[in-house]
């Protein structure tokens, strides 16, 4: 979603925005302040500032800065977990196909955009300090990782690997993990240019090793089709 940076024809329309919406709004300009600022340099002034309203306002509707912090993770939390989920969905029931849509879910620039990736990180580095911030978001990784666990499960038994499913689910879900603090340090300035595709081409390339008949390398021309199992007559 766009961040709100627009101080000019915008400000009456967001003054006079319904509660739900203004909210809304001040979640995303939450957003931008803390992928430009930071968590520690972020003020509940900052972010007035960007959504072109007063301080007063944002501790009316979030009452404090922590507060504000707090929804705006079960935000970004809340729209992760929809995004991955209409993934699946859209995938079909395939196993291979939903387990390649969840995991290439994460670098969609529908929620894999620059202000919400740096939002994240910010996130993460308060994490161990911030019990609340664990709360939030444990029972939507735990979810996440019990599909994944499921779908790597069921690839296993189609395609007769060895591997133990939550061990490459452990394995896929820090490699995620990995690409995201990787594009970051990227975004910041610190790495080499990464891009999303790139770690898409990563994340293929890690499933064709865990399940190389299923899914081909990146790049690599497919010797044959993809395994698919074939429904025994009853």
């Amino acid at each position: 979603m766009t961040a709100l940076t627009d101080m000019g024809a915008g400000r009456p329309a967001l003054r006079k925005a319904e509660p739900g919406v203004r909210r809304h709004q001040l979640i995303e300009a939450t957003i931008a302040v803390l992928a430009r600022r930071g968590y520690a340099a972020l003020t509940v002034a900052d972010v007035a500032r960007q959504a072109g309203l007063s301080s007063g306002i944002v501790i009316f509707h979030f009452s404090s800065k922590d507060r504000l912090l707090a929804e705006v993770l079960a935000a970004l939390a809340a729209d992760y977990r929809r995004h991955w989920q209409d993934a699946v969905q859209r995938a079909g029931i395939a196993p291979a196909d939903r387990l390649k849509a969840l995991l290439l879910a994460d670098f969609d620039m529908d929620v894999f955009t620059p202000d919400r990736l740096a939002a994240w990180i910010a996130f993460w580095g308060e994490a161990q300090g911030r019990p609340v911030y664990d709360q939030i978001c444990s029972s939507h990784d735990g979810e996440r990782r019990a599909s994944l666990e499921a779908l790597c499960g069921a690839l296993c038994e189609e395609g007769g690997y060895g591997h133990a499913p939550r061990l490459v689910m452990r394995g896929l879900d820090s490699m995620s993990d990995g690409l995201w603090l990787a594009l970051a340090a990227h975004a910041s300035g610190h790495r080499a240019r990464l891009s999303a595709a790139d770690a898409q081409k990563t994340i293929m390339s890690a499933l064709a090793a865990f399940f190389p008949r299923h899914f081909e390398p990146p790049g690599q021309a497919p010797a044959a089709p993809p395994f698919r199992p074939v429904a025994k007559p009853l």
